[in-house]
C-alpha cells in the first residue's frame, strides 16, 4: 500500500471530533478541518498514488488529476463555507453530518475504482439525508424519509451496474465508457438519479427546502455536483445525455418561475443548471468538458450565496413563501447585496462566472455543428431576464405588496429564480 491518507479522511476525523468537543476547540475543528483538507488535496499528485488489496482486486482509493482536484477543492472549500456559515447556528450533529457528506464528495473525486466510488456515493447518501432530518419538522421528516428512498434505490441501480461491468470486463478501473448494454445503462441511470435527472427530478425540490437554512448550504454543493464528475470521468461524449440535459434546464427554469416558495425556487433552479453541465458532457469535446467542469465550480460558488441569502431571510423573518415577504432592502441591504451578485452569476450576466461557464458550453455546442441545442441553451438566459409570461407567483408577490408592473419588472429582471425573495428591489 502507498503511503498517502485520503484527504476525505481529515473531514471523517472532524465529523467525529464536531460531537465530543465543546467551544473553541469544536470551532477550531469545524474551521480548521476543510482548510487542512484543501492543503491535503493539493498534495495529490497525478496517477494512482494509494493502492490497497480487496480479494481479488486492486482498490484505488486516491487517484489524483487536474479534473479531480478541480472538484475536491471545491467541496473542501464549500465544507469551510458552509461550517462558517452554520456553526454558530446549526446543532452539533447537523454539522457533523455536513462534515461527513463532505468527504463522500471529496472521496468520489479521487476515487480511482467503481468500488471506492461506490463507498464514498453511499456515504454521502446516508449523511445527506441526516441533513435533511435536522430540519426538525415534520415536513423534514417525511421528506427525508422519501429522500433515502430515492438515494438507495439510486445506489442499488448503480451497485447492479457496476457488479455487470466487473463481471463481464474484469476491471474496476473508473474509465470512459457509453450505454450500450445492460451494466453500462444501470451505472448510467444510478448517476442520473443523484443528478436529478428526469424522471426522478422531484427529489431535490422536495427534500432541500425542508432542511434547515444551514443544511441547505451543504445539500447545494455535493450530490449533484459529484454526479457530474462521474459522467465527466465515465461518460464522456454519451448522446442521450445531451437530451437529457436540455430536458433538466427546461424543467428546472418553468418549475422555479412558477414556484412561490423561496428556497424551492433555488432548488429547482439546481436542476437547470446542472442539465447545463449535462449536456455539455454528452457533447464529449474538451471545451465541452472543461465548460461542464468550470460551470460546476461555479455553480456551487453562486448557489451557496443564494442558499445562504435565502436561509438568511428564513432567519430573521421565519417565512420562505414569496407572497409573505417584501420590503427587505430597507432593512436587510447587504442580503439583498449578495442576492443580487448570485442572480446576476445565474443569470449569465456579462463578467461574472456564470457567464464565461456558459459561454464555454454554448460554443462547444456551435463547433460539434448542434445549432438546435445551441439555440435552445442561449434561449434559458433570455427567459430568466424577460419572465414576464412564467413568473405568476412573483407578480402576484409584487402586486400583493403594493407594486405595479413596473415594480414586478424590476424585482424580477435581474433574475427569475431569486425574484420574490428580494422582493424589495422594487424599492430602488
Amino acid at each position: 500500500m502507498t503511503e498517502f491518507l485520503p484527504p476525505a479522511l481529515i473531514l471523517v476525523a472532524a465529523a467525529l471530533l464536531i460531537g465530543p468537543l465543546r467551544g473553541h476547540a469544536r470551532s477550531a475543528v469545524v474551521l480548521l478541518a476543510p482548510l487542512a483538507t484543501l492543503w491535503a488535496v493539493w498534495q495529490v499528485p497525478d496517477g494512482v498514488v494509494t493502492t490497497v488489496s480487496f480479494l481479488d482486486y486492486q482498490i484505488e482509493p486516491v487517484e489524483g488529476s487536474a479534473l479531480r482536484r478541480l472538484f475536491a477543492t471545491i467541496f473542501a472549500l464549500m465544507a469551510f463555507v458552509g461550517g462558517l456559515y452554520a456553526f454558530r447556528q446549526a446543532r452539533w450533529y447537523e454539522l457533523a453530518a455536513g462534515y461527513a457528506y463532505a468527504a463522500g464528495a471529496v472521496g468520489v473525486s479521487f476515487a480511482g475504482d467503481l468500488i471506492t466510488l461506490f463507498i464514498f456515493w453511499e456515504l454521502m447518501a446516508l449523511f445527506s439525508t441526516v441533513i435533511v432530518w435536522c430540519g426538525g419538522t415534520p415536513e423534514a421528516k417525511a421528506a427525508g424519509m422519501r429522500y433515502a428512498v430515492m438515494h438507495l434505490f439510486g445506489g442499488i441501480i448503480l451497485k447492479v451496474g457496476i457488479e455487470g461491468v466487473v463481471i463481464h470486463t474484469g476491471s474496476i478501473d473508473i474509465q470512459p465508457m457509453l450505454a450500450t448494454n445492460f451494466d453500462t445503462w444501470m451505472v448510467l441511470i444510478g448517476i442520473l438519479i443523484n443528478a436529478a435527472a428526469p424522471p426522478v427530478s422531484a427529489w431535490l425540490a422536495d427534500a432541500y427546502p425542508a432542511s434547515s437554512p444551514t443544511g441547505s448550504v451543504f445539500l447545494s454543493a455535493f450530490t449533484t455536483k459529484t454526479a457530474v464528475l462521474a459522467l465527466i470521468l465515465l461518460f464522456p461524449g454519451e448522446p442521450v445525455l445531451i437530451w437529457i440535459g436540455i430536458y433538466m434546464i427546461m424543467y428546472g427554469i418553468i418549475y422555479a418561475l412558477l414556484e412561490n416558495d423561496a428556497r424551492r425556487i433555488l432548488a429547482y433552479s439546481i436542476v437547470n443548471q446542472v442539465g447545463f453541465m449535462v449536456c455539455a458532457i454528452g457533447i464529449g469535446t474538451q471545451m465541452a468538458l472543461n465548460g461542464a467542469a468550470a460551470h460546476a465550480f461555479a455553480h456551487i460558488i453562486y448557489k451557496a450565496l443564494l442558499f445562504m441569502s435565502a436561509g438568511v431571510v428564513v432567519y430573521r423573518t421565519g417565512k420562505s413563501k414569496c407572497t409573505d415577504l417584501g420590503g427587505l432592502f430597507r432593512t436587510m441591504p447587504l442580503t439583498t447585496i449578495c442576492g443580487i451578485i448570485g442572480a446576476l452569476s445565474i443569470s449569465s450576466f456579462p463578467l461574472t462566472s456564470g457567464f464565461t461557464t456558459k459561454t464555454l458550453i454554448s460554443q462547444a455546442a456551435v463547433d460539434e455543428g448542434l445549432v438546435v441545442v445551441y439555440f435552445l441553451l442561449a434561449a434559458v438566459p433570455m427567459v430568466r431576464i424577460f419572465p414576464e409570461g412564467f413568473g405568476l407567483a412573483a407578480q402576484g408577490c409584487a402586486l400583493e405588496h403594493g407594486g405595479g408592473d413596473g415594480d414586478f419588472l424590476r424585482a424580477v429582471h435581474l433574475d427569475g429564480y431569486f425574484s420574490g425573495v428580494f422582493l424589495p428591489l422594487s424599492a430602488l
